[in-house]
């Protein structure tokens, strides 16, 4: 594919020709049956494995290029590849390709008093555009989880990881040759111009049926402000942990450190604490401090600077940051009420935990808090496909409209109805 452009109508003539054939290929896709799906997915994570070599040489170009451009240490940790991580990407795929097939499920079936029977079913949603930035990994679970949903996918790697992607996607497609399907389901945007973005979310002259961006701010808002598609998208990841005054403090201090500290960089690190009033006697200074010597910069109300001279001021604006990085905002709070009105004023609407023994007050907890994934004593870094028994996920949608949470090969369908008659006609 070529990557540079003489003009707007070369760009333009490219990306609708990648439209064009996307949806020829996804119209193949979606009658593929599902043994041949499985097979181009074990095919695809076989290539991987053997590509591995040319894989991690273009992306260690790409961390090169990430480094010398002074990129903070956050996103150099979401682009790199190491062995171990490119055989995680290659199992997921293969993990993929092993669940059941979510094309042709029927959803639902009933009778009518007329004798009409009517069942729902399961269909592709058609094209789907996925527009990313530093993850290379999402190459390989966007087009897999596609391919398992009978989708073709148009996907758009961030100038950080554009080498990368492309060694991944080529891998893909050869898979996908290899197993007699057509290599077209699984495209990249052969460009870094942001006009081949602008192009998506337009539609790509009808082309693409729904836009999935995995990225930060700047490109989510982008999306939701030009896209002439539909969109799963999530903001933001302010994700909270909320240690009730009846939490057990080394259950407590083990989850809020795994949600803070596994992976800063991930969508569902927490980046909030909320600590009960009636329990920050006993548990405030011990979490503080384990944040601390975790290497985790803390920002706190004037109770959490109380209690370490090293915590510093938080500001109304921490209390909105998603920090992808190890620093996180602390406050106490006057009980349950005052926890849930927190998180519905400045959280995002992703992943939000409580950590308690009075399951009356976890029940509260889920049940008032508006989140796509509340959490009962467990971490916020649980807010992942794989983790749910999706095998992977192309991303976490936080809005209302079909999908939420994590969307996986089933969240990647929408339904038809099939309508069996016996000769009825309406009077």
């Amino acid at each position: 594919m070529r990557s540079d452009f003489a003009s707007a109508d070369d760009l333009a003539e490219t990306m609708n020709g990648i439209g064009r054939r996307a949806r020829a290929a996804g119209r193949k896709l979606a009658l593929a049956s599902a043994e041949t799906k499985d097979v181009a997915l074990r095919a695809i994570a076989e290539r991987l494995r053997a590509d591995r070599v040319v894989i991690l040489r273009e992306n260690a170009r790409d961390v090169a290029a990430a480094k010398a451009a002074g990129q903070s240490q956050a996103l150099i940790d979401r682009l790199t590849l190491d062995a171990g991580r490119l055989a995680a990407i290659a199992d997921a795929v293969e993990k993929i390709g092993a669940l059941a097939d979510p094309v042709g499920r029927q959803v639902a079936a009933f009778e009518r008093p007329n004798g009409l029977l009517i069942e729902r079913i399961a269909v592709p949603l058609g094209v789907v555009g996925v527009i990313f930035e530093s993850r290379p990994n999402v190459t390989a679970d966007a087009g897999a989880l596609c391919l398992k949903a009978g989708n073709a996918a148009i996907l758009r790697a961030g100038s950080d990881s554009h080498r990368s992607a492309m060694a991944i996607a080529e891998s893909m497609r050869a898979g996908l040759e290899a197993t007699g399907l057509p290599a077209d389901a699984i495209q990249i945007v052969p460009t870094k111009d942001r006009a081949a973005v602008g192009a998506m979310l337009a539609g790509l002259d009808g082309c693409i049926d729904v836009i999935v961006p995995r990225g930060g701010r700047g490109l989510v808002e982008r999306v939701h402000a030009e896209a002439r598609v539909p969109v799963f998208a999530h903001l933001d990841g302010i994700c909270h942990v909320y240690v009730a005054a009846a939490a057990d403090l080394d259950m407590a201090r083990t989850i809020l450190l795994n949600s803070k500290m596994r992976r800063t960089g991930v969508c569902g690190a927490t980046e909030t604490l909320l600590v009960d009033r009636a329990c920050a006697g006993t548990h405030l200074a011990p979490l503080v401090a384990a944040l601390l010597e975790a290497g985790c910069a803390v920002r706190g109300d004037a109770a959490v600077q109380a209690v370490d001279g090293r915590v510093t001021a938080a500001t109304e604006a921490d209390w909105r940051t998603e920090y992808l990085d190890a620093i996180i905002s602390v406050r106490v709070v006057d009980g349950l009420e005052a926890a849930i009105e927190h998180i519905e004023t400045y959280g995002s609407h992703h992943t939000d935990a409580i950590v308690t023994e009075d399951g009356d007050e976890a029940v509260r907890f889920l049940a008032e808090v508006d989140s796509a994934i509340v959490v009962h004593n467990a971490s916020t870094q649980f807010a992942d496909g794989g983790e749910f028994g999706f095998g992977a996920e192309i991303g976490i949608a936080t809005g209302r409209m079909h999908a939420r949470g994590p969307v996986g090969v089933e969240q990647l369908t929408t339904f038809k109805y099939r309508v069996h008659g016996s000769g009825q006609t309406r009077p």
